[in-house]
């Protein structure tokens, strides 16, 4: 297996549920656990994640209020957004921003995306995106 060279560590509440929400819900795949240690390395399409439950001598910094990650939210490209829509919407769960068509600029080009952002049951906020090319910016009038 290769690991990135940024991998995400997110302090969970309770392993069990996040498992429940990445691997059953999602559709994310355990590279592998450390049962002992209540933690696991999830991937979805490349993109990973590592998963530890709160104990007393985990990293902490700052109160652990949720939701927790304010301020952050995770980029995660998939090849279709479509697979994600349906697990959300097989397991009713809810959006924080639903899914929409959106064109970032990069100095004198736009990269499109069809993006949707959902909280994991700690708060941690993911957006998912689809990419759709790429095209010659064009500035809005105001």
């Amino acid at each position: 297996m290769d690991f990135n060279k940024l991998t995400p560590e997110l302090l969970v509440s309770n392993l069990h549920q996040s498992q429940l929400f990445y691997v059953t819900q999602l559709g994310f795949t355990i590279e592998f656990e450390r049962k002992e240690d209540r933690f696991v390395f999830i991937s979805y399409e490349g993109s990973q994640f590592m998963l530890e439950e709160d104990h007393p001598d985990a990293w902490i910094t700052g109160s652990l209020s949720f939701p927790r990650g304010r301020g952050i939210n995770f980029q995660i490209e998939v090849s279709d957004l479509n697979t994600i829509i349906a697990k959300i919407t097989e397991h009713n769960l809810s959006y924080f921003r639903e899914p929409k068509e959106e064109w970032y600029r990069i100095n004198d080009q736009e990269e499109g995306v069809r993006e949707l952002l959902i909280q994991d049951p700690d708060g941690y906020l993911l957006r998912f995106q689809q990419y759709l090319g790429e095209r010659e910016y064009r500035e809005q009038s105001q």
